[in-house]
């Protein structure tokens, strides 16, 4: 197989076809097959971000300012939501088809060599070593690199930038990185080395952790809380942040105001690494101007509002209940209807009961849907979860997720809700919002 042997719809069939082999950390088949193509993930330095929650909110703020300053950053935000290519961008733009698919005729010869001493690659190990070999190629001035799962294991993690961060610790992949606080934060503070500058914005036990990793490396570790919250609209919030004061954030929800002080903190690190060097009015207007689709994502969808939002975690889900109530006042009038689809794998008790704890969607209208996946939940089980904690909730159970949007938007007018998952967002995106930038070439790719 080589590069023009290769569509963009062939190389992101083969690289799907890898799922098969599930998620199995260790560094061992990603070490090998960047040694394949040559360290290209030497030719750059940056910040690998790890966490619970927030790690696309951090990347989305110090990307935007970054882009700002000038500087081409390589970025990875994940899970995409229409396209493939989103889980590769530089400065702020998803990679085009020809180069993805010319990268993975490159990547997917060399997992055949690597599989007989390593074992077969997983789809992401093959898309982390395309992701450094673009990156590479492309000379970025710098890296703002998201872990997947974990840390300590995770493919990213075969790449030191030299500053390391830590959004917050909260109990979610317990199957894989442990079932306690301690346990989780283990696992994501062994992403700082020896040699790197540390942020975090974890508290409590899994601070605790950190700041051992941090101590026992000798490596300095800032500490920051979440900046204080000012107030919010219909689109940005407004803390204040040291140096800057009274600053505006273009992200939606008060939980983004933890999230900037982190982003606000990874940025003074690359500054003292002299990796990246950002001004005080490249911050306020990067900060103001980050966009994070999918996340809290407002559309005007047929004089409808439409707010997207993957809260897939019980601590997603309690961040979008606390935002929906700071937004109800800005939001058109009328009864909400939530849309909502979740994984057979996550802890949907404790997402239905995070959400119904939001006093805007009292009495809202629930439709439950299921994606096209092995892994999701049945629709009439979601239901079932919403009826025990909400016995008045009289979910409607819709399995088809087109027809269940199309149900919401033609329903009752009011704001519609799309939340539970990021692939149920991804598909309400890709019907909602036709950006050029996301459109692949053959119609034949599905997410």
């Amino acid at each position: 197989m080589t590069a023009a042997d290769l569509t963009y719809a062939e190389a992101v069939r083969a690289l799907t076809e890898r799922g098969r082999f599930g998620v199995r950390l260790g560094l061992s088949r990603t070490r090998a097959l960047l040694r394949e193509l040559g360290e290209p993930q030497r030719a750059f330095r940056g910040a690998l971000v790890a966490g619970t929650n927030g790690k696309g909110s951090v990347l989305a703020l110090a990307g935007s300012v970054l882009r700002e300053a000038g500087y081409r950053a390589g970025e990875t935000p994940k899970p995409h939501l229409v396209t493939y290519r989103e889980r590769l961008q530089i400065g702020g733009r998803p990679i085009d088809p020809a180069s993805f698919a010319r990268l993975a005729g490159e990547v997917l010869p060399i997992a055949d060599r690597v599989a007989r001493r390593h074992g077969e690659p997983t789809e992401f190990e093959l898309l982390t070593a395309m992701i450094f070999r673009w990156f590479a190629e492309e000379s970025v001035d710098l890296a703002i690199v998201e872990v997947g799962l974990g840390g300590r294991l995770d493919a990213t993690h075969a790449w030191d930038g030299g500053v390391a961060a830590i959004t917050n610790i909260d109990l979610d992949h317990m199957d894989r990185l442990g079932d306690t606080i301690p346990l989780i934060a283990r696992e994501k503070a062994a992403i700082i080395e020896r040699g790197d500058l540390a942020v975090t914005g974890a508290t409590g036990d899994a601070l605790a952790v950190i700041r051992r990793r941090a101590r026992r490396l000798g490596v300095p570790l800032t500490e920051v809380a979440p900046a204080p919250l000012l107030g919010w609209d219909r689109d940005t919030i407004e803390v204040e942040l040291p140096r800057l004061g009274r600053t505006r954030v273009g992200l939606r929800g008060r939980h983004q105001a933890a999230n900037v002080a982190v982003a606000d903190a990874v940025l003074d690190a690359l500054e003292a690494a002299g990796i990246a060097s950002t001004n005080a009015v490249q911050r306020r207007a990067g900060y103001g101007n980050a966009r994070w689709p999918g996340r809290l994502e407002l559309l005007g969808v047929g004089g409808r509002d439409v707010l997207l939002d993957g809260a897939h975690n019980p601590a997603g889900a309690a961040a979008l209940a606390i935002a929906l109530d700071d937004l109800r006042p800005h939001l058109q009038p009328g009864p909400l209807t939530l849309v909502t689809a979740s994984m057979a794998d996550k802890d949907v008790e404790g997402v239905v009961r995070a959400l119904a704890g939001s006093a805007a969607l009292a009495g809202a209208r629930i439709i439950c849907t299921r994606l096209d996946l092995a892994r999701a939940l049945d629709a009439g089980a979601l239901a079932a979860a919403w009826e025990r904690e909400r016995p008045d909730s009289r979910p409607i159970v819709e399995p088809d997720p087109s027809t269940a949007l199309g149900r919401a938007l033609e329903g009752e007018a009011g704001p519609v809700v799309v939340a539970g998952s990021l692939y149920l967002v991804g598909h309400a995106r890709a019907r909602l919002v036709d950006d050029p930038i996301l459109r692949d070439p053959e119609e034949s790719i599905s997410r």
